[in-house]
């Protein structure tokens, strides 16, 4: 029996020195340990144990607990600087494109069709080289006609195809 009591107070001691350890340890060894002193005992069915909280997975992190890299981190500034504007320009929309062309068609109402040759050198050979491209007009007037050489300048767009305007006839067809 002395031997026993021994046993029982080194038990004891052990779960008294580490209270961090699980209770259910001690309380799983103790039946073991009482089953084998006495055969007779039944045994104590502790069920199941608790499922513990399932893994994390890493596969995504919120990316304030991502790694960082070690760059430098940019320092905040204690005051904020005034906003500086510049002042508007006189005019009241920017610089539109002029283009001088002879006109093509004047069937449409309201309408014509310029054709502005576009005369430049190749980039590389240094040819010269035309191309024509037609644009549709706007004219409020219908004062241009075939042959015309006009002046048209860009506007919004006032159809699916019109983004110019006829600013004067420059030259009337003989």
């Amino acid at each position: 029996m002395s031997e026993n009591e021994n046993e029982n107070e080194n038990e004891n001691e052990t779960t008294e020195e580490t209270p961090d350890a699980p209770v259910e340890a001690a309380a799983v060894e103790a039946p073991a340990e009482d089953a084998a002193v006495a055969d007779d005992a039944p045994e104590v069915e502790t069920g199941p144990a608790p499922q513990s909280e399932p893994k994390k997975k890493r596969k995504r992190l919120p990316r304030s607990l991502r790694p960082h890299k070690g760059g430098r981190q940019r320092v905040r500034a204690t005051e904020r600087k005034p906003i500086s504007r510049e002042e508007k320009p006189e005019h009241e929309r920017g610089r539109s494109q002029e283009r001088r062309g002879v006109v093509v068609s004047d069937a449409m109402d309201k309408t014509i069709v310029v054709k502005v040759d576009v005369i430049k050198s190749h980039p590389r050979y240094k040819k010269v080289i035309r191309r024509s491209v037609k644009f549709h007009a706007h004219d409020e007037r219908n004062a241009a006609h075939v042959g015309d050489i006009v002046r048209i300048v860009e506007t919004r767009p006032l159809s699916k195809t019109k983004r110019w305007r006829l600013a004067e006839v420059v030259e009337v067809a003989k």
